[in-house]
């Protein structure tokens, strides 16, 4: 009899662990970060306008959220193997179909693919796929891949600019369309069928509707609000800063700053394993953002305001990622994990897609302090949801 891969206490095997969280650093860095290191060399060779070109960026998140349902299904019925490994294969032909285009519609082609890889290989669907695995249990294998995607960043932002100006862009991507089809084979570590997690998984399977039907528009709620913030943060940081008085130089410091305080906020996640309750540790990266964004409205012109401004955002928005995929283990019924949180954020990545260009618009009517105070009362309205997700289920909230 074969022996199963989750071990008797649902503890994920630390094998599966490293190989996503490798697959993860892949995926994020060929597919999430691609436009930023392309997309000053593909408008410069084509000729198209900005907006255009990193328009295809905000295609794909359209379709990510399309797809989002479709996906979560897909991995509740057969497990996160055959899923991740067709992302990875969509990917590549996101990726090659990008380096051949010389026609707009050929170029929305290739970011139409990516956006359905995208959803299909990256922590989303990894969640899910962790979920079926260990059930509550796999809060821990979620924080330990995100550490390992958080270097996509810092691997491929060198690495594919090296390339480009070696090769050229088309010839980059070509080769991460290799790096993408040789890393679906890391996703042959997860179990070949959909695994169930165990008795605990069903533990919420009583909960009356109207009490679930709460449940999932406070963890709506949440996600998309954190989505929104990644979304415009990720395009706007360098000039908020940049807005606060720095110069274009020392804003590109400051910015740094981010994946430090990201690496740290989802090691301390890490570091606590199961410790703490997830909607109590829920509460923290909440109350960073919070604190980050007062304190870049108190004290950002000043290098230490800054500086703390960068950091509590960067812990913040990285253990509210690994919050995002945790908080459904404490929710729902980690056998339909897919299904619900695909149902979530199919909308919750469409809103998200226009993020940047909201942010770009509050900055021109409201200018930077104004933008500011508004993701101020963002974050604020997150953590006045994480405070009503916890007092809904302050019995459960202990591990």
């Amino acid at each position: 009899m074969k022996t199963p891969v989750v071990a008797r206490e649902n503890v994920i095997p630390r094998r599966i662990v490293v190989c996503l969280g490798v697959a993860q650093v892949i995926a994020w860095g060929t597919m999430h970060y691609l436009v930023s290191v392309f997309g000053p060399s593909i408008q410069a060779e084509t000729g198209w306008q900005a907006g255009f070109v990193y328009g295809g960026f905000s295609c794909a998140l359209v379709v990510m959220g399309i797809a989002s349902a479709s996906a979560g299904r897909w991995i509740d019925r057969r497990g996160g193997r055959a899923a991740m490994m067709a992302g990875c294969w969509i990917g590549a032909a996101g990726c090659a179909t990008l380096a051949v285009a010389h026609h707009g519609a050929v170029y929305y082609l290739g970011w139409i693919l990516l956006g359905l890889a995208m959803r299909l290989a990256l922590y989303d669907a990894a969640f899910a796929a962790l979920a079926h695995l260990a059930g509550p249990r796999s809060r821990t294998a979620m924080s330990s891949i995100t550490l390992f995607g958080g270097f996509a960043s810092t691997v491929f932002w060198p690495l594919g600019q090296w390339m480009a100006e070696a090769w050229g862009w088309r010839a980059a991507l070509l080769a991460y369309a290799l790096a993408l089809a040789a890393s679906s084979l890391l996703h042959l570590a997860l179990p070949a069928h959909r695994e169930a997690a165990g008795p605990a998984a069903s533990a919420v399977t009583t909960v009356p509707l109207p009490a679930l039907r709460a449940d999932v528009a406070l963890y709506g709620c949440t996600a998309a609000i954190v989505l929104f913030l990644q979304s415009g943060m990720a395009a706007h940081l360098p000039g908020m800063l940049h807005g606060l008085g720095w110069t274009p130089a020392t804003a590109i410091t400051l910015s740094t700053l981010f994946g430090l305080g990201q690496v740290a906020g989802r090691c301390s996640l890490a570091l606590a394993g199961q410790r703490i309750g997830i909607l109590t540790v829920n509460l923290v990266p909440c109350s960073l953002l919070c604190l980050a964004f007062a304190a870049a409205l108190a004290a950002g012109t000043t290098l230490p305001g800054a500086a703390l401004f960068t950091l509590l955002y960067g812990a913040g928005n990285g253990m509210a990622t690994i919050m995002r995929g945790a908080i459904p283990l404490a929710l729902f019924d980690a056998r339909q994990y897919g299904r619900i949180v695909g149902g979530v954020l199919k909308p919750v990545f469409i809103l998200c897609a226009g993020a940047p260009v909201v942010f770009a618009l509050a900055i021109r009517n409201l200018g930077y302090p104004g933008t500011l105070a508004l993701m101020l009362v963002m974050s604020v309205a997150l953590l006045a949801a994480a405070v009503a997700l916890h007092r809904r289920h302050r019995k459960e909230a202990s591990p």
